[in-house]
Formats: C-alpha cells, sequence, structure tokens
C-alpha cells in the first residue's frame, strides 16, 4: 500500500493537531500517509466516546493508520481486535516515542524504550493479532541515551512492515537539534523501510534524505500553519497567497463541519499559526479570540489573509 521507491511523505500524529479536518487537508497537498493522533488503548477498549471519534477516517486518506499507545499486553490485544474490526483502517502504528509526563508515568509511549524486553513483547503482540496489510512501530533514539539499531532490529525481527525514527531521546523532549546521524545508523541495522522524523522542513529535506539514506520522511511541527509543506518538497516550489486563503477557508469549514460549532473554537489555534510572522498578526489573533459567529470568522480570515 506504501510504496517506498517514492520517498513518500507522511504526516507525524501530533496530539490536538493531526485530526481528520488537518488530515484532508495535507492530502490536498501531496501527503502520501496519514495516521490517526495517538489513541490510548485502554480509552479504546473502554470505548471511550472521544477515542472512538478520533479513529475516523477523512475522505482523502488512503492508506490510513491508526496510532495506539499502551503497556498492558491484554489491553493492547482488546484493542488491536477492535481495530481489526473497522473496514476503513489500512494499519496499526504503536507509539514508542510520547515524551509527555502522563504518559511515561504510565510506562507508554517513550517508557518503553526503558524496558526492551517489554518493548519487544507489544511489539510482537501488535504484529501478531493485526489482520491489517500494515503494522508500524514510531520510537526515539533511546530514552536518556541512543540506541536506535536496538529498536529497529527488535521490530524488523518481528516482522513490522516499517519503522519511524524521531532523533530525539525522551530525556530531550523537543530540545536541541534533530540527530540524523544516529536514525542512519539505525537504518543501516536493518533493511525494512525506516522513516526519519524530527525538524524536517521544506528547506532540510533533501539533507535529511541524504545523511540518513532513509526510505521516507514524517512531517510534524513544521506542518502546523503551513500544510501546504508536503507540495513544496515534492514540487521545490512555493504556493501563491491567494490558494493559501483559500485552503485556510477550507480548513475553516472542515473543522466546522467535524466538531460542529465547536470548530469555531479549536480553529483559533490554527489561526494562530497561519498568521505567524505575518503583518499585524497579534491584533488579528487578539480579533479571532473573541469572535463567536461562523460567518463574522469567515470574513476577518478573508480580509486579513487577502491583505498580506
Amino acid at each position: 500500500m506504501i510504496d517506498f521507491t517514492k520517498k513518500p511523505l507522511f504526516l507525524a500524529p501530533m496530539a490536538g493537531f493531526s485530526d481528520l479536518p488537518f488530515r484532508n487537508l495535507v492530502k490536498k497537498f501531496g501527503a502520501d500517509v496519514t495516521i490517526s493522533e495517538m489513541i490510548s488503548s485502554n480509552a479504546l477498549v473502554y470505548e471511550s466516546k472521544k477515542s472512538l471519534q478520533m479513529l475516523q477516517k477523512g475522505e482523502l486518506e488512503t492508506p490510513y493508520l491508526v496510532q495506539i499507545a499502551g503497556s498492558d499486553a491484554e489491553v493492547i490485544k482488546k484493542a488491536v481486535a477492535i481495530l481489526n474490526d473497522f473496514d476503513f483502517v489500512d494499519g496499526i502504528d504503536f507509539n514508542c516515542g510520547c515524551p509527555v509526563n502522563k504518559v511515561v508515568k504510565q510506562c507508554a509511549g517513550s517508557a518503553l524504550l526503558e524496558n526492551l524486553e517489554l518493548f519487544k513483547s507489544l511489539v510482537y503482540t501488535i504484529k501478531q493479532n493485526n489482520k491489517k496489510p500494515l503494522t508500524s512501530v514510531k520510537f526515539r533514539l533511546g530514552f536518556n541515551e541512543k540506541y536506535p539499531e536496538k529498536m529497529a532490529r527488535i521490530c524488523e525481527e518481528a516482522e513490522v512492515d516499517f519503522i519511524s525514527i524521531h532523533g530525539r531521546t525522551r530525556k530531550q523532549l523537543y530540545s536541541g537539534k534533530a540527530d540524523y546521524q544516529s536514525i542512519a545508523y539505525a537504518k543501516q541495522s536493518v533493511k525494512i523501510p525506516v522513516i526519519a522524523n524530527g525538524d524536517i522542513d521544506a528547506n532540510n529535506a533533501k539533507e535529511v534524505y541524504h545523511i540518513t539514506n532513509c526510505d521516507a520522511l514524517m512531517i510534524g511541527r513544521a506542518s502546523i500553519g503551513n500544510p501546504w509543506i508536503f507540495y513544496e518538497i515534492k514540487e521545490n516550489k512555493k504556493i501563491s497567497q491567494d490558494f493559501k486563503k483559500e485552503m485556510i477557508l477550507f480548513h475553516f469549514e472542515q473543522m466546522l463541519k467535524h466538531y460542529k460549532k465547536q470548530g469555531l473554537s479549536i480553529f483559533r489555534k490554527h489561526l494562530h499559526q497561519y498568521s505567524k510572522d505575518c503583518k499585524n498578526a497579534s491584533a488579528f489573533r487578539d480579533e479571532v479570540n473573541r469572535i463567536s459567529d461562523e460567518s463574522e470568522m469567515r470574513r476577518k480570515i478573508e480580509n486579513f489573509f487577502s491583505s498580506l
């Protein structure tokens, strides 16, 4: 389902940002593979209404993977069984990279990098129970130290289809620079496809490919407020201001469609990012924070992004 010979671009799972409206938007700009926001296997098994809503797939999303997190093998097994029943899910991605304290305290996310026996056990559990075409794992370089080749080899032995590596340890959180040389080292140690992640944008994409020799790139924070980055990387071109405005309005409509009335307030954080580095951005952000009418918000977006 994924042609790695064409160096595909992935949208990284990002809590609060890579929801269905945003994933649909990046697909318009050439993102090849989209992945849901991280979903707790516990929440999925115990039928959290929010978690089930997060599973929804956009009409443009193919292939589409759901990312789960957790540390209990039995719960993860049940979560995989639930996902197996959804025809629209093309694969399952296992999160072993989230550095957030509340996830790590549950021995999930990047905490698993401190316990490679448990990491291995859970990767095998997912692979052996997943009936979908794709199984993947996303992890960091390590917890405090860097040893990405160890996780990479475990995943290859488990016959995982591909892995995504964020070029930082858990200790670094999002500070410092992503270490592409370490991703390259992990890439050299396995034959399965490796996806590079961390600090990748339109300016350094070619360099990251060159350093890591990776099979694909995963774009995360650089896409927030800049969903056209996938087009810019593939075509080496910038898009026009008018088209940006059109796509911001499209994003707004997608948010309203998905979240109903809540969509307007949730979209404010996106407008804060879209207006970053724009003239009069501070005043614009202050104004949109106060708007609660959909028509007024449309006019404000239209006027602001037409004046740039």
